[in-house]
């Protein structure tokens, strides 16, 4: 049985659960459970006997289904057969499988999955040959994703990502009373806008794709980047995992992203229309984010992690920076 808490989603995942867990998948841990940075899951480095420490990922009760953490293991299996360097889960043993129900390991009510350690530094990108190694990176990983499709995994919309968002802020008691009906119409204006942005682009080529490509979902070694977390793995445009690795002015994101292209073109086709639909790319985050913290926000984590989110100055400083990215996708 999956854990569903709502309030406490994870307030039985106890040190003693986590051992047990990677014990059941054939390891015999030595004791050492090291919490990792993680708010919509919960990861753990935890010390195997005689060999190096496995990393243990607890996935948030009620999130995904069965098939669709399938599909981010098979993903990521199928990119590390290809020599692509993302880390993929360890193989199960047949114990471990036999706890769940299906193809995902379930241990004390949590869907969990097992990795190999791997270190590294996030990315600084301030070189144009790290950006084109890069670059090389998301195209291999492109031209995989190019290669099937996901029934399971969501698919990058207005409507999920700013609509649904916008009206979960709306209906609950999120948004400060007096700056409501403001955020309410700048999200409104901005949504039409972005709708329209993408209506006049066109029908964009989607594929498989990692789907939250920030810097710190990247590690670099002297060998170069791999990543670590495909949780948010989704059926969208190839631009939605390059505009986040940007950084800086306009012009500087400009310049750093012909770098990327320039490396990604060496392995996959990268359409430029896709660029047209960038800094809208950024509003729907920006929306979707603040609905994220709300609806996380019964998770004891989040308040400690985040004691801004609930203060009147955050939803000023939120529709301001909407307002703001208005004008910026007006440009566009």
């Amino acid at each position: 049985m999956i854990a569903t808490a709502p309030d406490t989603p994870f307030a039985t995942l106890s040190p003693d659960l986590i051992i047990e867990a990677v014990e059941t998948a054939g390891f015999v841990a030595d004791g050492r459970v090291l919490a990792l940075g993680s708010y919509e899951n919960r990861v753990f480095q935890v010390g195997v006997e005689g060999g190096e420490p496995v990393v243990a990922k607890f996935y948030r009760p009620g999130r995904w289904s069965d098939a669709a953490i399938a599909e981010e293991h098979a993903f990521a299996r199928e990119l590390a057969a290809a020599e692509i360097p993302v880390i993929a889960p360890l193989p199960l043993t047949a114990a471990a499988q036999a706890f769940g129900a299906g193809p995902v390991p379930v241990f004390g009510g949590f869907r969990f999955a097992l990795y190999p350690r791997r270190g590294g530094r996030w990315p600084e990108l301030d070189t144009p040959d790290d950006r084109q190694w890069i670059g090389r990176f998301l195209g291999r990983i492109h031209s995989v994703g190019r290669a099937g499709h996901f029934e399971h995994r969501p698919r990058l919309s207005v409507a999920a990502l700013g609509r649904d968002s916008v009206d979960y802020l709306l209906d609950g008691d999120h948004v400060a009373d007096y700056i409501a009906h403001r955020y309410e119409q700048v999200s409104g204006e901005l949504l039409d806008l972005v709708e329209a942005r993408f209506e006049a682009v066109g029908p964009l080529r989607t594929l498989r794709i990692h789907g939250d490509c920030h810097r710190n979902n990247v590690l670099w070694t002297d060998a170069g980047p791999h990543f670590v977390d495909l949780d948010d793995c989704m059926t969208g445009p190839a631009i939605q995992d390059l505009w986040m690795l940007l950084a800086g002015t306009a012009a500087e994101m400009r310049a750093q992203l012909a770098d990327i292209i320039e490396g990604y073109a060496q392995f996959a086709d990268f359409d430029p229309a896709e660029i047209a639909v960038m800094e809208s790319l950024r509003a729907l985050r920006m929306i979707h984010y603040a609905a994220w913290l709300a609806r996380r926000w019964h998770d004891p984590a989040f308040p400690r992690a985040f004691p801004w989110f609930g203060e009147a100055r955050y939803w000023e400083r939120h529709v301001a920076e909407l307002e703001e990215q208005l004008g910026i996708v007006e440009a566009e």
